[in-house]
Parts: structure tokens; sequence; C-alpha cells
């Protein structure tokens, strides 16, 4: 497979031939920078983990290279750090047992531009070629820019697909911003209460990202925990840990709501049951 930019590439932790090995994902992360798959899309990499009959493959949109750095890192270059970040994408893959990890190298203002056509054709002739059942990406409300810019192009390369070719599923997961705020009905909650281990070993290879200052580490932790203790309130907890994940399939199917009205949408029915609730108690 021939990459848009020089720098994309398929590393496959087992030794697998590239394509072969992406062929056999069922379970598909789709993240702007690396470690945002294995924070939003654990629940993926738990349904695989030690499995022969499900693999959990991983896309990495941009190179990272602008992220925040202090301490060791605090003098590297752009490029310095893009390249730490691909070798720590790699380690990740190799932990967590992925199928296979791809790298497509875009810069952020490129992945942002909706005029960057490459995007959209390579996550599409990625999708294709992987199969998943169900897809992770970042959610449609979340803060930072380039999150939501790789749903918005995720969400189009998906669309054009043949149906047949779209996976099953799509979830938009939390990175920077969580989603408790959504009502518990639009709610879609992931238990992975069973792997918090699995969790810190594969977050905690990040070392540029939790040594330069972002504790992504015990953060993402304290997400899922808190998602479970605060999930119900009448009752005791069901799950040790929870990811919340807004469910994009509606946005990939022949007859989808424009994005921005389907999450508009979803603010509309959180604000609709605080209004309520406030009148009956006021």
């Amino acid at each position: 497979m021939r990459f848009v930019n020089p720098g994309g590439q398929i590393y496959v932790p087992d030794g697998s031939d590239p394509l072969p090995a992406l062929s056999r994902t069922t379970h598909l992360g789709i993240g702007a920078h690396p470690d945002d798959v294995p924070i939003m899309a654990y629940h993926g990499i738990l349904q695989c983990f030690g499995r022969t009959d499900r693999w959990f493959s991983a896309i990495t949109v941009t190179d990272g290279a602008g992220s925040p750095r202090s301490g060791r890192y605090a003098d590297y270059t752009n490029d310095e750090m893009r390249r730490v970040r691909i070798e720590e994408e790699k380690k990740a893959a190799l932990v967590a047992e992925y199928g296979a990890a791809v790298l497509l190298d875009y810069s952020s203002q490129a992945a942002q531009n909706p005029g960057t056509t490459g995007v959209v054709s390579e996550l599409a002739t990625l999708v294709e070629r992987a199969a998943p059942s169900v897809v992770y990406t970042h959610n449609l409300a979340d803060a930072h820019e380039t999150h939501v810019a790789v749903a918005l192009r995720t969400i189009e390369a998906i669309k054009s697909l043949d149906p047949e070719a779209r996976p099953a599923a799509v979830y938009g997961c939390e990175v920077w911003r969580d989603l408790d705020w959504m009502t518990d009905a639009d709610k879609i909650a992931f238990d992975v209460g069973a792997g918090g281990h699995l969790a810190a070993a594969v977050v905690g290879v990040y070392d540029s990202q939790i040594s330069g200052g972002k504790r992504y580490d015990l953060a993402s932790a304290g997400r899922r925990l808190a998602n479970a203790t605060y999930s119900k309130s009448h009752q005791v907890d069901e799950a040790e840990e929870l990811i919340y994940a807004m469910d994009l399939t509606p946005l990939v199917a022949a007859d989808a709501p424009d994005p921005l009205s389907y999450v508009l949408a979803h603010i509309d029915r959180m604000r609709q049951e605080t209004e309520d609730r406030i009148s009956r108690l006021q």
C-alpha cells in the first residue's frame, strides 16, 4: 500500500505481512494523535487482547509533532518529537497486541483542513481493507479541533464506501472532553473494569506525554473510575470502570443526518432534561 505522506507506514507487532494483518481486523480505532487510540478505544483493545478470533488495529492520522513538552523533552524539535511519538505508538501496539498500527503522518493543520482530500481517501481505503465490524473514533463534542476534524473525516470516509463495506457500529469516544453530560438514553457505556492493568501499561509507554507534563495515564484511569461510580445515583456500582461513547452509526447510513445537527440534538436533549427537572423541583 502506498501512502500520501513519505512517513506513512503500517507496523505489525507479530511480523505478519501488513495487508493480511490489517484484513484480520475486527475492531478498529481511528485517532488524531499518537496515544489517542489507547485512551478512547480501550474497549476495543480489551475485547481483542489475547484472542485469535478478534483483532484490534489502530490508525493514527497525525504525527503529533506539536505536542506540549517539558522535562527531558523540553528542547526537542517538532521533528524529534514526531520520531519519538511514532516509536511510542509502535510500543503501544506491541504491548496491546494490535493486529496492525497504521501511521498516516499528516500534520494537525492538514488534518483540520477540509480540503486535504488525502485523509478521507486513505481512511476509506484502510477501512475497506480492514473491514472491521466496529470503529472507534473521537466524539463530535470533543474540545480539541484536530479530534473533531478526524471524527468528521472518518465519517466521510466510511460513508464513501459501499453500504456492505461499512462497519456495523461506529462510536465517538472520550478524550479531550468526557461524555457524562449526555442523557442516559443517549450514552453508550463500555464496561472496561476487567483490564485496568493493561490500560496502565499501554498508556504508560507514551513517556513523551507523561514525563513531558501531561498525566494522561492517571487522568484516563480516573475518568473511567468516575464514570462507573457516578453513572447511577441510586444503586451500587455495576462496573469498576466505564468509558462513554456517542453512537455515530446513524451518521454513516444512507440517509444520515448532518453531523452538526446530530450532535446539537444530543445537546438539546440534555438541555430539555435539565429544564424539565428544574421545572418539576422549583
